[in-house]
């Protein structure tokens, strides 16, 4: 979902990107931020944080934001950096010696497309961090590649391949033989069919 903002002067007197229309698209960005600050934390209290942080900055530095351009890639391009830093400053991550976060992340599946859905999580977050954001940005987030590729400052080709590689990582982690063994479930036909 790309979202632009007209190439227009905010009203005299206004702070710079403190116009309505700015409010309203961060406003409406805010699904799509907290799903993908999921996807990078799996915690929903660091992602939350993570989003408001995002919205802040944003709102604090929308001058730097040239209007016109896809603001949906500039808040993930924040996002994405806000995260990175804050694992730069973590010296050790959470032990879970005694397994209470991992339990908490397990449910018992109550029809079989639950059950898939938590195979085809799994899955996924056993992919390298680089590979499933990239996979998550142009399989579950609909960004092209070359959006993708700057949302996480590399080139287009690396992020294809990062894609491409999630793809057959989650075709073998599931057991499946290619695309075509992809069940109904929306999100798992998105991340593992090539557009």
């Amino acid at each position: 979902m790309m979202q632009t903002l007209a190439p227009t002067a905010p009203p005299v007197g206004t702070p710079p990107g403190a116009d309505s229309e700015m409010r309203e698209l961060l406003l409406g960005s805010i699904p799509a931020l907290r799903a993908f600050a999921f996807s990078l934390t799996y915690d929903l209290d660091r992602s939350d944080d993570l989003v408001q942080d995002t919205l802040v900055r944003a709102w604090t530095k929308a001058e730097s934001f040239r209007r016109g351009t896809n603001l949906t890639a500039w808040l993930f391009t924040i996002l994405r950096n806000l995260f990175y830093s804050e694992q730069r400053k973590r010296k050790r991550e959470v032990e879970d010696a005694d397994g209470v976060h991992a339990g908490r992340l397990a449910s018992l599946p109550e029809q079989e497309v639950r059950m898939e859905m938590a195979q085809f999580q799994d899955a996924l977050n056993l992919l390298p961090q680089a590979q499933r954001e990239a996979l998550i940005l142009v399989g579950a987030q609909s960004f092209t590649y070359e959006e993708a590729a700057e949302i996480c400052g590399v080139a287009v080709g690396t992020i294809k391949s990062r894609v491409s590689r999630a793809r057959v990582r989650l075709i073998e982690s599931l057991g499946m033989h290619g695309t075509d063994d992809i069940g109904a479930d929306g999100a798992t036909r998105a991340a593992l069919v090539e557009r």
